[in-house]
């Protein structure tokens, strides 16, 4: 994230602290007068860059300060500034993968026949947008402390690839994928005991038959929660500080992939839309986040039905009778009475279109 917030610094943020906390008008022109000259600027500057660039900020920075960045009295160092500025970034590119990529997968891959389903509910994309629109805020503030320890060089991202070998820029992606999926299973697992389920992760239940928007719809402190591998991973194995913003943006996409209800896969390793699905529909199997293997291990995987995989037999009446059947018993079990209000099966598909 020092790279992004570098960029934003320079495109966004040192105009608008300029602005909004400027120094006064005789520093202002002192500056003005003083800044062309390099020795000047490299002492300002080390003052205003932040202290992970370890080189001449006004010769290798990603791009040149521009003359806003010394003409606020909140300089670029400044912790509450980091905190803030890295709070809206990481707000503002959630809601813009969110809504980018799930409008995409509901558009062009989401079946809406799903809609008919007799469990799906009542203004449910409505639902699952405010659910996800009110968590994130609360999501990324919580999430700055981890951004602040990278940024400022307690992890071990890097980048020069010389660093590391050429052949673990190429592991670090398994070796990510491989924690990550090990620890959000203990996570999330954890997160279905009954103390804690009716607390934290019961909002994101309530979609049985989830759609692309279900993908962020969390309570906060449970999606903050199923986060911590992500960050915890930069900290214990060195990370490549593009490939963690290539794997940040892959995680947000994939959380949508496996919410679409488009099984395109039935690999027996993956824990793709069709395992995912399972999870909704009967809670307490497939709690894994990319593969099945811990659900293996721990006796919690369940495998798809044949059917699934049948876009005609997967949308038949039979299939969600049955599926309908052995969720009502189940949720009887994790949540005791169900609360939801479903639309009625005998609803037009037009009258269920979200307005």
């Amino acid at each position: 994230m020092d790279v992004v917030l570098e960029i934003s610094d320079a495109y966004v943020f040192d105009n608008v602290y300029a602005k909004l906390f400027p120094v006064p008008e005789k520093v202002t022109t002192l500056l003005k007068t003083n800044i062309a000259s390099l020795e000047f600027l490299s002492d300002l500057s080390k003052n205003l860059s932040l202290p992970y660039i370890p080189v001449k900020p006004y010769e290798y920075t990603v791009i040149p300060a521009p003359e806003a960045a010394y003409l606020t009295t909140v300089p670029r160092t400044n912790i509450f500034r980091q905190s803030l500025s890295l709070f809206l970034l990481t707000w503002f590119f959630g809601i813009i993968l969110y809504y980018l990529f799930a409008s995409l997968s509901y558009f062009l891959i989401f079946d809406k026949r799903t809609m008919n389903h007799p469990k799906y509910l009542k203004n449910q994309i409505r639902m699952e947008m405010q659910q996800a629109m009110s968590a994130m805020p609360f999501m990324s503030a919580l999430t700055v402390p981890w951004f602040l320890l990278e940024c400022h060089g307690y992890g071990k991202l890097y980048w020069h690839a010389s660093d590391h070998s050429k052949a673990y820029l190429f592991w670090q992606y398994p070796l990510f994928i491989a924690f990550t999926d090990f620890s959000i299973y203990l996570i999330h697992r954890g997160l279905h005991h009954p103390l804690v389920y009716k607390h934290l992760h019961k909002p994101h239940h309530k979609w049985i038959v989830p759609t692309p928007f279900a993908s962020h719809a969390f309570h906060p402190v449970d999606g903050y929660l199923q986060s911590l591998p992500y960050h915890w991973f930069g900290f214990i194995f060195p990370l490549h500080k593009l490939s963690y913003l290539i794997l940040f943006s892959f995680i947000n996409i994939w959380t949508i992939l496996i919410h679409d209800g488009e099984y395109m896969t039935s690999n027996p390793l993956i824990n793709g839309a069709a395992c995912h699905t399972l999870h909704h529909l009967y809670f307490n199997y497939n709690y894994g986040q990319f593969t099945t293997l811990w659900d293996r291990i721990g006796s919690s995987y369940r495998i798809p039905d044949a059917s699934l995989f049948d876009h005609d037999k997967k949308m038949s009446k039979s299939t969600w009778k049955n599926q309908s059947a052995e969720m009502e018993k189940i949720v009887k079990e994790v949540e005791a009475d169900d609360d939801r209000t479903y639309l009625n099966e005998n609803e037009s598909v037009e009258a269920k279109k979200e307005k």
